[in-house]
């Protein structure tokens, strides 16, 4: 095992009728920026349930932020922030809503423009704010970093920022999520996890039962949710997966990967795809090609997770990557480029952005440009061996 620091200091607030609790979380002296999304917190009910907790306080909404959210968008409501003179900001919404509020919080006390921010890849200075987590997908609730887009360039990065001083779960806010919404988000913990799993065998037996646990109760629960979304210990066990998916406590001591991750951003940027249903496209690509590498992990993941015993080592890890494609295609979302409507095009330019960024990414930073065209060739419908 590697050596780590770690260090958490978000408070999690979990379960029913939690979000009554707001006036106990954030100082009546505070003047709050409140940021939203396009309009779900209204219809779900959240936004009335804060707005009650929050009876008393100086407060100013901000809505509008994208699935993927913009700094253009975030410009914006950083501006607001500033004439308001905001000492607090509270995220409503999914990740797309606590990554921005990530950079909004930083822009705010900042001189600088909200993309060089992200462009430096870290916020030297924060507002405090908390969050309300309505999607679960991203863990952003419990963690320090965020991903911003750029409409104007058409580029996504990953920048980090602080952690939430709390974040506030109550499983019942997602029963009014759409099936895809639930889909992406399942998708999107699933390889929050196989980022931090997939990679080099024997580093850390806890850290490999834990994401194996995760793992396991995502395809387990998948399958009941789409039958009763409504189930509260369902939507709980999601809710918690797509937290610990991705809160840092995965990752103690072990090789990370996030190659699937350095790609799906790039079709996110590109082509609008949701950031789930993009990494559920490149993941299974990514396995097949880089399966020599990642054999002995793949190998551990076939018997220990998907419980396959038949078979020599190498039909087990081509049976688990045709299983991990079937699962994601289980929750509805497209497993091939094409079936994404994403033209040739992007593939190239993909390839291209890449090949000038010189990145190298993967656990063992050898995946280039090469590997990249092989990966998203894969993605395409000629590839017939599922």
């Amino acid at each position: 095992m590697r050596n780590f620091e770690f260090y958490c200091p978000t408070k999690l607030i979990f379960g029913k009728d939690s979000l009554a609790g707001l006036n106990k979380l954030i100082d009546k002296k505070e003047r709050i920026l409140i940021t939203f999304g396009g309009g779900s917190a209204k219809r779900n009910g959240v936004y009335d349930q804060v707005i009650k907790a929050l009876e008393g306080y100086d407060y100013s909404e901000f809505w509008g932020i994208e699935a993927n959210p913009t700094v253009e968008t975030v410009r914006k409501a950083v501006a607001q922030g500033k004439e308001y003179k905001a000492t607090f900001i509270l995220a409503v919404g999914g990740g797309s809503v606590i990554d921005a509020t990530k950079l909004i919080a930083a822009g705010i006390v900042s001189d600088k423009d909200p993309w060089d921010i992200v462009r430096s890849h870290y916020a030297e200075k924060v507002m405090p704010f908390g969050s309300v987590l309505t999607v679960p997908a991203t863990g952003s609730e419990m963690n320090s970093g965020a991903v911003i887009s750029c409409k104007k360039t058409k580029e996504k990065f990953a920048f980090s920022s602080r952690h939430p001083k709390f974040s506030v779960l109550d499983p019942e806010v997602t029963y009014s999520l759409s099936d895809h919404q639930i889909a992406c988000g399942l998708a999107d913990t699933f390889v929050h996890v196989m980022e931090q799993y997939l990679t080099v065998k024997d580093e850390s037996m806890i850290m490999d039962r834990f994401a194996e646990g995760v793992l396991m109760t995502v395809m387990e629960i998948a399958p009941k949710i789409r039958q009763d979304k409504t189930n509260y210990d369902l939507m709980s066990n999601y809710m918690i997966s797509a937290t610990m998916g991705l809160n840092g406590f995965l990752s103690w001591g072990i090789t990370e990967d996030w190659a699937t991750h350095s790609i799906g951003h790039e079709l996110t940027a590109l082509a609008g795809l949701t950031h789930g249903a993009s990494l559920v496209i490149i993941l299974p690509a990514l396995m097949r090609i880089m399966k020599d590498q990642k054999g002995p992990k793949i190998l551990q993941y076939a018997e220990r997770v998907l419980h396959i015993k038949e078979g020599s080592d190498n039909e087990k890890i081509d049976k688990a990557i045709q299983m991990t494609e079937e699962f994601f295609q289980s929750l509805g979302l497209p497993t091939r480029l094409s079936d994404a409507q994403v033209p040739q095009n992007i593939d190239n330019e993909i390839v291209k952005r890449f090949a000038d960024r010189r990145w190298k990414i993967g656990e063992a930073r050898n995946i280039d440009s090469s590997k990249v065209e092989a990966i998203l060739k894969l993605c395409r419908p000629s590839y017939n061996n599922r």
